[in-house]
């Protein structure tokens, strides 16, 4: 039905005749000639109706927005001065012919270049957000990037593999969607949070380079770089040890961000402990961009008057500082906003030094409500481990170590962005590695795995299972971008007695091991390889790469805050004669229960 597409009729083709299918933008009627901008995917193209042909122009003085158009005509150059350099056909405008209404339109519930939408009506009436420029943008960015990722794996051996979306329940970390089954009755499929023990599976099967796009599902609770159904880049891969595989997958994004947005990733990527990044940055994904950190200064308050220092620096917690440079031109009203910031965190409140002359580490020099309660050698001590100097402000965290990490790694975050305490490099990725093998639960009391219970612990690590299961390390890496977690993997365990030992450090007994994971186990029994691999978060790839706030912004068809689709009214109760064929009966309760009947 069309020759071309819109936003890729150019300067080459003037004086050729064109036939453009699409949608009205914006119709314009400048005394008796009438502009049409005439939209698809690829841009917009300037539609001139010349009421010389009499016929067609009645047509467009009827036209109106969103309406789907066809129309024939002359691409001819536009006037001198009348260019428009912000788009693709800028130079050339189409003298219409012919022009044809496919389909009428309703008035649309918004204007598509209102910039004041809120995220409910975009989400009701997703079909319309997505005729937005700024959406088909971030959609056609969405299908490159993958087309990055597919051509990369294909060329380099990895072969595309489907994992089942129907599969058994397994404690992997997060809550399962489950799906109830039919013939079945009682029983339960759950939908995958990840392909992680297929791709394992298929390892041992001799496909020694797997990928997948696909979907995995957590019912968890959601923000802005969440959703109950996510895309990832799903890699494993045979007979190559954490560098080799690290390698590769840093060959792999640097191909990605130069095919899909023209950028240069740096050559090599850093690498970083976990233990460094968190004494450092109070984060396992901190954003380098970023020139604070935070320095250690728990053993120089251990013994001080103040209790909110010394009492965490006496039990097992961290003391911490960010020095931030000019700080002292903060003004109160921005420091109790801080301090309300860092309490979404757990923190207690926000302690601060203004330094007012470095050379003077006592109340002469400093000031705060807490100097009174430090002595001259503890604020000597701060002051030359922070570096600060005249004009400078300390901020401090105490409390326990995750909390201190947690509140000052973020506040670290948002003085960096609003202060502008940036080190003006656009793009900072960072390999994390060495992760703790385990973490104690203290809601469960018991040891359970940091990333899952398919990582293998580092060499000569294996023993700490038993003895000290918290200083045990593990063969896991995650990729980190500006502040994000873009990717994360490990080497996975392939050895069925190494599998026993871990299960038995999280308390997972041989029933339940044979109940929950017996496939695996079973099939690393049958000569499996030394394998390991990384997934990648495709919609916060593609997010970044837009500059987008949420990654609602690149999903087609998200999901609200509260897991619901706004579009299809979903999730949404069905009839009686479903849950019949279930098996299930709804309970009426202050909150509805489901019972599984067996009747």
């Amino acid at each position: 039905m069309r020759t071309h597409y819109c936003g890729q009729v150019n300067a080459s083709h003037v004086d050729q005749i064109v036939t453009l299918c699409g949608w009205n933008h914006r119709r314009r009627d400048h005394g008796g000639v009438i502009f049409i901008d005439l939209r698809d995917r690829e841009g917009l193209a300037q539609v001139v109706c010349d009421p010389d042909r009499a016929e067609m122009f009645k047509i467009a003085e009827d036209v109106r927005n969103e309406f789907v158009l066809r129309i024939t005509g002359k691409v001819r150059r536009r006037p001198a001065g009348t260019e428009n350099a912000n788009l693709a056909s800028g130079e050339i405008e189409i003298l219409c012919h012919e022009l044809e209404v496919l389909n009428p339109a309703v008035t649309p519930p918004f204007q598509l270049d209102d910039e004041n939408l809120s995220e409910n009506v975009r989400l009701t009436h997703r079909v319309i957000d997505l005729r937005r420029p700024q959406m088909q943008k971030n959609m056609m960015l969405r299908y490159k990037t993958a087309r990055a990722f597919r051509r990369f794996l294909d060329d380099n051996g990895f072969i595309d593999i489907e994992t089942p979306m129907l599969t058994k329940s397994t404690p992997e970390g997060a809550r399962d969607y489950l799906v109830p089954s039919r013939v079945h009755a009682g029983q339960f499929f759950a939908l995958p949070q990840s392909p992680q023990l297929f791709k394992q599976l298929l390892m041992v099967a001799g496909y020694d380079r797997y990928y997948q796009i696909v979907k995995c599902f957590r019912d968890e609770d959601l923000r802005a770089d969440r959703q109950p159904e996510f895309t990832q880049v799903d890699i494993e891969t045979s007979f190559m040890d954490e560098h080799q595989i690290t390698g590769i997958i840093e060959q792999l994004i640097r191909y990605v961000f130069k095919d899909a947005i023209d950028v240069e990733l740096p050559n090599p990527f850093p690498r970083m402990t976990y233990a460094e990044a968190m004494r450092r940055f109070g984060s396992d994904k901190p954003d380098l961009r970023v020139t604070l950190e935070l320095i250690d200064v728990t053993d120089a308050v251990a013994d001080v008057a103040f209790k909110v220092f010394s009492g965490p620096a006496t039990s097992g917690g961290r003391v911490a500082a960010i020095r931030v440079p000019d700080g002292n031109k903060m003004t109160r009203s921005e420091i109790d906003a801080y301090t309300d910031f860092v309490k979404i965190y757990g923190a207690k409140g926000l302690a601060y030094i203004k330094v007012n002359d470095a050379s003077k580490p006592n109340e002469e020099g400093l000031q705060s409500p807490i100097v009174k309660n430090l002595h001259e050698a503890a604020l000597k001590t701060i002051i030359e481990r922070t570096g600060a100097r005249s004009g400078d402000l300390i901020f401090f965290g105490a409390d326990k170590t995750k909390i201190v990490n947690d509140a000052l790694g973020a506040l670290r975050t948002k003085l960096g962005h609003e202060k502008g305490y940036l080190n003006g490099k656009a793009w900072e990725p960072l390999w994390v590695i060495d992760f703790p093998m385990f973490e104690y639960s203290e809601e469960d009391k018991r040891w359970t795995a940091c990333h899952h219970p398919f990582t293998s612990p580092k060499e000569g690590h294996d023993e700490l299972m038993k003895t000290n299961p918290g200083e045990c390390l593990a063969k896991a890496y995650d990729l980190a971008l500006n502040g994000w977690e873009i990717g994360g993997g490990s080497v996975r365990i392939h050895k069925a007695d190494v599998q026993a030992r871990v299960f038995e450090a999280l308390g997972i007994g041989e029933a339940e091991q044979q109940l929950k994971f017996g496939f695996l186990l079973d099939a690393l029994k049958y000569g499996a390889p030394p394998h390991g691999g990384l997934a990648f978060g495709l919609d916060r790839i593609v997010t970044m790469m837009t500059g987008a706030e949420s990654i609602r912004d690149v999903i087609a068809f998200p999901k609200t805050q509260r897991a619901q689709c706004l579009l299809t009214d979903a999730p949404s109760g069905v009839d009686e004669k479903q849950l019949r064929e279930l098996h299930i009966r709804l309970r009426q309760k202050v909150e509805t229960t489901v019972e599984v009947s067996k009747n």
